[in-house]
């Protein structure tokens, strides 16, 4: 790799090249398309943009090469190039290969010379709360239980305009740093608050991201000897009409899918045990995933033994929620007969690293799990128990804390982190079919690092310096073979104008709750 990173990055068919697009991406192409583009966001994603992307010349670009770059595809091989291509046509991938991309490609192609850079499929993120970006920096030193029950008052507080702003401020800082498939998990719908739900997947067709929306509900306030309190809770016959109601309107099953639905009770001891019983039910007759927390800390494990004679696991296998369909938040404190539960009936987890160390939950067995054939995914976790927001930056927490663990420098290698953030979290929300490696026919969702810079250049295995090393650039990301972000700036949006408004509404829903 070298510093001639982006040059004569976009051409099309006739070679007549774009000088101006090689010295910096965003400065050409989509960018003059960008500038705006949050005022007219609803617009734009209605429109069918998943078969052409606009290029340099004005034209329709049935084709982007990317080239002279390394590639790590993290297919079943782990099959990577010192200096390979990817070409994308349409929406998914059309070939991947060592060496330059073939020639003569039909149709007006867009190539990129990815010379100092490394491609590899685009992170999913496997758990997160959106909400939360409004109330980061809080109960900082708490636990999890302490941190919910200081949280909670202000969270019940929410409204629809403070979950669009929180959701465009979570979902920016994921897409910029390289999220193509995200998730989020919320669980709090105060009476009158509005389509929450709604706010939350306006703002991710708005930013071009792939998305699940997991409906979770809580009906097990604290006079029934939950934590939440009890204004904070949903009725257990409301939870599952308006959960199955988010799946009637939103989820499509479909390859390729822009937004699906899972079915999201909170926790133990949040929800109650009939609640967690028919979402499983209703789960499995309308044929959408299913996802809670779990095992996260020591204090679920006694309140599980307390209330329901058994740990969290074996509580879970009696309510039904065990199963290839299912994957869970953390799990953090699992004994042996937990790890073989959890591989026997192919239940997934998301591994959140820095929330398990922000709030001292405890390291996660993430070497057993992996060892014993447990799917593993990576999640950012909500915003006020990892304040940074970010995917990418997992990928370097998983592989250092894991290393504090019993395996000590052999519990995970640099490309197991990145199968993590990869392929991992797509087998977790069961679309490893279409996202999570690059390989053709599959999804082109997709993200070029830029390696050549300070940060960078001097670490030989570009998969380490990724991984290791600090954030990466992006310079391109794809979702479905549209550009999101490129030179680091998100396309679709404004970032100055998510921040103001995130921060505008942080401060009302302060007030709010002051107010009490």
């Amino acid at each position: 790799m070298n510093r001639n990173a982006g040059r004569d990055i976009s051409q099309d068919t006739t070679g007549n090249a774009d000088g101006a697009a090689g010295r910096g991406v965003s400065r050409t192409t989509d960018r003059a398309a960008g500038r705006g583009v949050s005022r007219t966001a609803d617009r734009a994603v209605d429109r069918d943009v998943s078969r052409t992307t606009h290029g340099v010349t004005g034209r329709d670009v049935s084709r982007i090469v990317i080239e002279n770059c390394a590639v790590a595809t993290v297919d079943a091989h782990d099959t990577e190039h010192l200096s390979g291509h990817v070409v994308v046509a349409g929406d998914r991938i059309e070939s991947v290969g060592a060496g330059r991309a073939p020639q003569g490609l039909a149709g007006v192609v867009r190539r990129i010379d990815g010379t100092g850079h490394l491609v590899t499929p685009g992170l999913v993120n496997t758990h997160h709360h959106f909400y939360q970006w409004l109330t980061r920096g809080l109960a900082q030193d708490s636990n999890l239980f302490d941190w919910l029950v200081a949280l909670y008052p202000t969270w019940a507080r929410i409204d629809e305009p403070m979950v669009h702003a929180a959701a465009r401020g979570s979902l920016g800082m994921m897409v910029r740093g390289g999220v193509t498939t995200a998730m989020d998990h919320h669980y709090v719908f105060p009476r009158g608050s509005g389509d929450l739900l709604g706010a939350e997947i306006r703002a991710a067709r708005e930013l071009g991201v792939r998305f699940t929306a997991a409906r979770g509900s809580m009906d097990l306030g604290v006079s029934d000897g939950g934590l939440p309190p009890d204004f904070a809770v949903e009725s257990t016959e409301e939870a599952l009409a308006a959960t199955e109601e988010a799946i009637d309107t939103h989820h499509d099953p479909g390859f390729g899918a822009m937004l699906q639905i899972a079915v999201a009770p909170c926790s133990p001891f949040s929800v109650s045990t009939e609640l967690l019983r028919e979402a499983a039910v209703l789960a499995r007759r309308k044929g959408v995933r299913l996802h809670t927390h779990g095992s996260e800390t020591v204090e679920e494990e006694k309140f599980c033994q307390e209330r329901f004679g058994m740990g969290p696991t074996d509580y879970f296998a009696s309510t039904g929620w065990l199963g290839e369909d299912v994957w869970m938040a953390h799990c953090v404190h699992m004994s042996d007969t937990d790890v073989q539960a959890f591989a026997r009936t192919g239940t997934g987890v998301a591994h959140c690293p820095s929330s398990n160390a922000r709030l001292a939950a405890g390291i996660a067995r993430v070497p057993d799990l992996l060892a014993a054939g447990v799917p593993v995914g990576l999640g950012v976790d909500g915003t006020a128990s990892n304040e940074s927001g970010e995917l990418h930056t997992e990928l370097r927490n998983a592989l250092l804390i894991n290393r504090l663990g019993v395996h000590r420098e052999r519990a995970l290698t640099a490309r197991q982190a990145l199968r993590l953030g990869t392929h991992g979290g797509a087998r977790v929300l069961g679309r490893q079919d279409q996202i999570g490696s690059l390989e053709p026919g599959k999804l082109a969702d997709l993200v070029l690092w830029k390696l050549d810079g300070l940060g960078h250049s001097s670490i030989a295995d570009p998969v380490a310096a990724l991984v290791l090393g600090a954030p990466a650039p992006v310079t391109l990301s794809l979702v479905g073979g549209v550009p999101v972000v490129e030179s680091g700036r998100l396309l679709r949006v404004d970032e100055d104008e998510i921040a103001r408004e995130a921060r505008a509404e942080a401060r009302r829903l302060a007030r709010i709750a002051a107010g009490g």
